[in-house]
């Protein structure tokens, strides 16, 4: 387990008294880490930062599992000092401020999107235990449902669910079925937009006779919000009056914002985290129930996925439709042995595959990214570190992409800035 957690944190951490915390040491007795990444000048992590004290000063105090459990501090921080001040009122340590590097491979290990976040993991292997820990601070100030691991879906969501008429029926309805859960709020426009989509997705998937349910976890801001946007959905709700359940939802799928959708396979496990990318892409619904495929075509509503770890591009010379197959028949081997090797570990993917043609959305990103315009170009881009790795040779075969991708995830690639 120390090992584990050295070679994750490193040999040192720091606390808010500037005196060094040995890893090795601080190891041999955890059984669950929280990986808390913030900065001292967001307003929302101050607010979490004192929630956080609270629920780690009463835990250690009086849970029976006081040693199982300890909290490192992530900073984004870019002022030494304001770091410094920060760090002093916290009771637990923290990554080094100049060990920038660890700090980024961790933000893209656990696909941090947004801050405060709190991830708890396996202290001993790393594998996410709770991805939404602002939400275990909340719901469980005093610590019982340690170690908060996750449940079946059909457990956190069981009891009754609304339909837009106002009937009710019992969860146990889902079993059997493919099941998007759906977190969304009227407020939010993106939200509205894809519920339109999502609307004429449902139906063509239903007209099929597939058996397909959504379920509404609404993010509204009263309950004559959600009862007017509901009243759009063809579908089933968490019942607004039923915080709780909703809230443990959104702790399963550790949702760090909406729209999301979840979709899991008929034994309720889950199929992909992205949703919203896979239903505006096939709007014929040909491709249900969504299964996630190794090569994505880039496009503007796959686009997202960029900023949500290290991706590979492959740029091409193609603007019409089937020009990018062989490009695509070039990566999809390693990408398929990525996606099986890190599935068998039960972890994400490290890193993501495109192809990219001739088009706007290809233009922007070389643009953004200050990429040459050769083609074909092999890049990663890793958009959280600002960082991108770039194979411009004439020709790119299976062997040049394997050993590429096999350099960055060894980390023996020398990243540019973007």
């Amino acid at each position: 387990m120390s090992e584990f957690l050295v070679n994750l944190l490193g040999e040192r951490l720091v606390n808010g008294e500037k005196a060094e915390v040995d890893v090795q040491a601080l190891g041999s007795r955890l059984s669950l880490l929280g990986l808390y990444f913030g900065c001292s000048l967001n307003g929302p992590c101050k607010q979490f930062n004192a929630s956080l004290t609270e629920f780690y000063s009463k835990f250690k105090k009086s849970s029976e599992h006081k040693d199982k459990l300890e909290i490192v501090f992530i900073s984004s921080d870019q002022d030494q000092k304001q770091w410094q001040d920060f760090l002093q009122e916290m009771q637990w340590p923290a990554l080094p401020f100049k060990d920038r590097h660890k700090k980024m491979k961790l933000w893209n290990k656990y696909k941090v999107t947004s801050i405060p976040s709190l991830v708890f993991i396996d202290a001993a292997t790393g594998k996410v235990v709770c991805r939404n820990g602002l939400l275990v601070v909340r719901d469980d100030p005093k610590g019982l449902e340690f170690p908060w691991g996750p449940k079946p879906f059909a457990e956190v969501v069981s009891g009754p669910l609304l339909r837009n008429n106002r009937q009710t029926t019992d969860s146990t309805a889902l079993e059997g079925s493919y099941v998007g859960v759906y977190f969304s709020a009227h407020w939010c426009p993106p939200c509205r937009s894809l519920t339109r989509v999502l609307v004429e997705s449902y139906r063509k998937v239903k007209e099929t006779g597939q058996k397909f349910e959504i379920v509404f976890v609404s993010a509204d801001r009263s309950e004559e919000s959600f009862t007017q946007y509901f009243s759009e959905m063809p579908w089933l709700a968490v019942p607004y009056s039923d915080e709780a359940r909703r809230s443990r939802l959104n702790r399963l799928y550790g949702i760090q914002g909406i729209p999301t959708l979840i979709l899991l396979d008929t034994e309720g496990h889950m199929i992909t985290r992205q949703g919203r990318v896979e239903i505006l892409n096939d709007p014929d619904c040909g491709l249900f129930p969504w299964h996630p495929r190794p090569v994505l075509e880039l496009s503007e509503s796959n686009a997202v996925q960029l900023h949500e770890g290290p991706c590979l591009v492959l740029f091409v010379d193609a603007e019409e439709e089937g020009e990018l197959d062989p490009a695509k028949e070039l990566i999809q081997p390693i990408a398929e042995k990525i996606m099986a090797k890190y599935k068998a570990k039960e972890e994400e993917t490290p890193l993501l595959f495109f192809v990219a043609g001739e088009d706007d959305m290809s233009d922007s990103l070389r643009d953004y990214t200050n990429l040459p315009e050769a083609a074909p170009l092999l890049t990663i881009l890793d958009m959280s570190a600002r960082a991108k790795y770039v194979k411009d040779v004439e020709e790119i075969t299976p062997a040049v992409v394997e050993q590429f991708v096999s350099g960055f995830l060894a980390e023996k690639l020398k990243p540019e800035p973007i």
